[in-house]
């Protein structure tokens, strides 16, 4: 697995766990699901991703975008 292929993986499983629990606990969780959407915007014009960088120091090779 890339590190491209885990970003997108972790990301997808933040929006459903914020949707999740905003569903079952609080509405308030939706906010999550929120920072999450944001969090890939800035990344698709800055390049910068915190999730890529541990995804890095786990050992996983870079993919395309986090070269």
């Amino acid at each position: 697995m890339t590190i491209d292929r885990a970003v997108f993986v972790f990301a997808g499983l933040v929006v459903l766990v914020g949707v999740a629990l905003a569903h079952y606990v609080s509405p308030w969780w939706i906010l999550l699901s929120v920072f999450a959407g944001l969090n890939m915007i800035q990344s698709a014009f800055t390049g910068f991703c915190p999730a890529a960088m541990v995804f890095k120091r786990l050992g996983l090779k870079a993919g395309p975008a986090f070269r």
